[in-house]
């Protein structure tokens, strides 16, 4: 089959490392010789930049459970609040990230907003050497590393222009649930490497660990990612793709804040990746003060949960393909607040020292039903753009319906950005809460919020004559 006349003409525009100026995911004599290649080498450089970028993100929620045990001396609350400050700074760039990517081109603001992440885990790797760090410096490298938590909304977004309709909820099902394996990585690598020098003298020397009487190496569990992040910038330079048609200035791209579905849909992933991304960031410290007394330690179990959710994630866009984006949403919201109910039923009261297997097993399913939704609510977004667009121009014409196609596209990948960049906010309050308030009074306020996210999911998307049926 011989190639389109656009390519002929301006050469191997869809070599790595180029800029794309003809893209036509939808049409199939395009996508079958030339575009499905094309997007899957960039979905799967795309990926270990993500994955990276949430181990930045998470490093604190596991870091902050050993702090005490070498000497830091903080406060319980003050544990909860390093955990959290991070979602405060990555909610806030995820923001920027979502508009300002585009603007760039996003294969050379992946490269770059990957490799600047270096600083703030060699920042952390020598502030941990000292246990005389004061308690601000930590709170700021914190909040620092929050910014790996922002390329999340610049990564969703681009890829989703890569892929057809058909295929847009697998593939971001697999950019964000891969992705997100960073957080499992990180509270599952790290804890292990802390315990040996096998980054060798260049990382500095040990402490004492005076609950488990052994020398740890804390700064290890941040070190470890430097030369990682230098591979992964450097592939994501030389290997992805510009792509012209995502390439929006700010002006074109605000229009979303004056589109109801974008606030509709922002609601929604709210409750399941702000559940998903503050429960792995809380997860940790409620094991460890919930029930290291019954012998059970949060660096074992911890990076289970988050490991779950993110694999859900890839099925939750695969199913949604399938039956549609809003079904599964439904599905999400009520398996989350049936999950919860557990948790609380579980957790200490009183004399009694509570269940820690009922509340596991209650968090991991709270886990799998987040990924789910995080999966189905991204396939929703281009889904409920693209119908909404079509229906305006319908009967106009190939050139109004291609134009319409371009503006949905657009239009959706900047929702999509935005409403992760609010949903990580959950990384910040849920933590914050469990410092502030009564763990299950919390869970219950996480709970009467999933009920007003089924109302809203029913009412404009899954309901029979919805508004935007997805």
């Amino acid at each position: 089959m011989s190639a389109p006349t656009s390519h002929r003409r301006t050469g191997d525009t869809y070599r790595p490392g180029s800029t794309i100026e003809d893209w036509r995911p939808e049409d199939d004599e395009f996508w079958r010789p030339i575009g499905h290649k094309v997007a899957v080498r960039n979905l799967w450089v795309s990926i270990p930049a993500l994955m990276l970028g949430f181990v930045v993100w998470q490093v604190w929620s596991v870091t902050a459970v050993r702090l005490n045990d070498v000497g830091f001396g903080l406060s319980t609350s003050q544990l909860f609040w390093l955990t959290a400050i991070p979602g405060l700074t990555g909610g806030t760039f995820r923001i920027l990230y979502t508009f300002i990517g585009p603007i760039f081109g996003e294969r050379k603001f992946t490269a770059l907003s990957t490799i600047i992440l270096i600083a703030p885990m060699l920042w952390l790797g020598f502030a941990l050497q000292d246990t005389g760090t004061p308690y601000w410096e930590l709170a700021l490298i914190a909040a620092v590393c929050g910014i790996g938590g922002a390329n999340f909304s610049s990564s969703m977004a681009n890829i989703g222009f890569f892929f057809p309709k058909r295929e847009k909820g697998s593939a971001n099902g697999l950019n964000g649930g891969l992705g997100n394996l960073g957080v499992s990585v990180v509270q599952l690598v790290a804890p292990l490497v802390v315990t040996a020098a096998v980054l060798g003298a260049p990382a500095g020397g040990s402490q004492r660990d005076t609950v488990k009487n052994q020398d740890v190496w804390l700064q290890n569990g941040a070190f470890l990612w430097v030369p990682l992040l230098v591979i992964v910038a450097l592939l994501s330079w030389f290997l992805m793709n510009d792509l012209k048609v995502a390439a929006a200035p700010f002006s074109q791209q605000k229009i979303i804040f004056k589109r109801k579905h974008n606030w509709l849909m922002t609601w929604l992933y709210v409750g399941t990746f702000g559940s998903f991304i503050g429960f792995a960031a809380g997860l940790p410290l409620l094991i460890k003060n919930n029930f290291a007394a019954s012998g059970y330690q949060a660096t074992t179990y911890a990076w289970v949960g988050p490991f779950i959710g993110a694999l859900t994630r890839w099925a939750g866009g695969w199913l949604s393909d399938k039956i549609g984006g809003a079904r599964v949403t439904m599905v999400s919201f009520v398996g989350m607040a049936v999950s919860l109910v557990v948790v609380i039923n579980a957790l200490p009261s009183g004399g009694d020292k509570g269940s820690f297997w009922a509340f596991y097993i209650g968090f991991l399913c709270a886990f799998a039903f987040s990924g789910v939704g995080n999966g189905s609510t991204f396939r929703q977004i281009p889904v409920i753009f693209r119908d909404q667009h079509l229906k305006q121009v319908e009967g106009k014409g190939p050139q109004a319906e291609q134009a319409a196609l371009k503006q949905s596209e657009m239009e959706a990948g900047a929702v999509t950005g935005f409403s992760a960049a609010i949903a990580a906010y959950g990384f910040f309050f849920i933590p914050a809460m469990f410092a502030s308030m009564a763990v299950t009074s919390a869970l219950w306020l996480f709970i009467g919020f999933y009920a007003t996210c089924l109302v809203v999911c029913w009412w404009f998307y899954a309901r029979k004559g919805a508004e935007a049926p997805s």
